[in-house]
């Protein structure tokens, strides 16, 4: 066998390398599947592309005029209405959860003192989103840092950080505790 079979480049002169592509090795057959690069591999230029998922996308309270949040609460005026106030009130409803003000709601969040509305699902509504609260997936039990990253659309990365940033947190609150025992 000639180096050229050998290495797919077909006949003597490798004209039928190009009509007919042969995938050598295990790194090859995973970088491609009939020859077509996976989604979220390399592109021609070799840089990796983005993922699909579309960005989060805050609306900052800031920056809408008087008119636009006038407009607002003239087409949704604030109304009285039940919500569940606890969890026994809300683990048997209906999935996926219709209370998107509910602050383990996974559809936004509201930053408590700016007031800035984030929407982390800009390409999907409500009504079809696979999971809807965070406590609901509390009480699945522990998942990777990848599922996390899907359900609220973070990076697997982002989640990596938020959840260094949280233990630190609680890890400085029991050294408060521990000096409270010293103070008069």
């Amino acid at each position: 066998m000639s180096e050229q079979e050998q290495f797919g480049f077909g006949d003597e002169d490798g004209r039928d390398a190009i009509a007919n592509p042969v995938v050598v090795g295990a790194l090859a057959l995973a970088l491609s599947v009939d020859g077509e690069p996976m989604e979220g591999d390399a592109d021609e230029s070799g840089r990796r592309k983005r993922r699909s998922r579309a960005r989060a996308k805050t609306i900052s309270i800031r920056r809408l005029s008087k008119t636009e949040l006038n407009k607002g609460r003239a087409l949704y005026p604030e109304m009285d209405y039940w919500k569940p106030k606890m969890r026994s009130e809300c683990i048997d409803m209906e999935r996926p959860c219709p209370f998107v003000s509910c602050k383990y709601h996974l559809y936004l969040d509201v930053h408590p003192v700016r007031g800035a509305i984030k929407l982390n699902f800009t390409d999907v509504e409500v009504w079809e989103m696979t999971e809807t609260c965070a406590l609901d997936i509390a009480d699945r039990g522990g998942i990777t840092l990848e599922e996390v990253g899907e359900i609220m659309n973070l990076t697997r990365e982002r989640v990596r950080q938020v959840e260094t940033a949280g233990l630190a947190k609680l890890a400085a609150l029991k050294d408060v505790t521990r000096l409270k025992d010293y103070v008069f």
